[in-house]
């Protein structure tokens, strides 16, 4: 069979649930459903990377947008989407569609239209206000770092795509949605 050139940029734990916080995934190891409405649409994937999970590693707590806003977090995102926007160039100028990038909305790094905000901060084994800075966390309209960094990085090498986004909260309730979008 003859490849169709089309390519769909994913987040990496939507085929590995297991690089996600303890805790925030709602499916196994993958998520099935999605992973088959892109096989069954004969559309290639590249599996972003999982920015977290290679700067802070499986064992990390779950953050908010506000920790992950410094110069070395987008200098790192920056690193690992580097190959990643050199292969979308590469694809582009070769004559493929990329169809669009999907994130994971209420993620700090990979939301796309909604990402997890708050004043989290300090130690949590000692902290007399840690039920006050936990009532502060909350889903804001806006992007997480990690695809700010994709979106900025695409658009200086001139690649404008789509982006749309899984619902953290209920990723079943998001397939209606990714299925019009590819």
């Amino acid at each position: 069979m003859k490849r169709n050139k089309k390519i769909i940029l994913i987040c990496h734990c939507i085929i590995n649930s297991n690089s996600k916080v303890e805790g925030l995934s709602q499916y196994g190891g993958i998520f099935k459903e999605f992973v088959n409405l892109i096989a069954e649409k004969d559309i290639g994937i590249i599996q972003l990377p999982c920015p977290e999970m290679i700067v802070y590693g499986i064992k990390r707590w779950g953050h908010v947008k506000e920790q992950f806003d410094t110069l070395f977090y987008r200098e790192q995102c920056r690193e690992m989407l580097r190959p990643i926007v050199q292969q979308t160039k590469s694809y582009i100028d070769a004559g493929y569609e990329i169809l669009g990038v999907v994130g994971i909305d209420g993620s700090p790094s990979c939301g796309v239209n909604h990402t997890c905000s708050g004043e989290f901060r300090g130690e949590i084994s000692n902290n007399d206000e840690l039920e006050s800075i936990l009532e502060t966390l909350k889903e804001v309209k806006g992007s997480g770092v990690f695809m700010e960094e994709l979106k900025s990085y695409l658009e200086e090498v001139g690649i404008k795509i789509p982006f749309t986004a899984i619902n953290e909260n209920d990723v079943y309730s998001s397939l209606d949605k990714i299925a019009e979008f590819i």
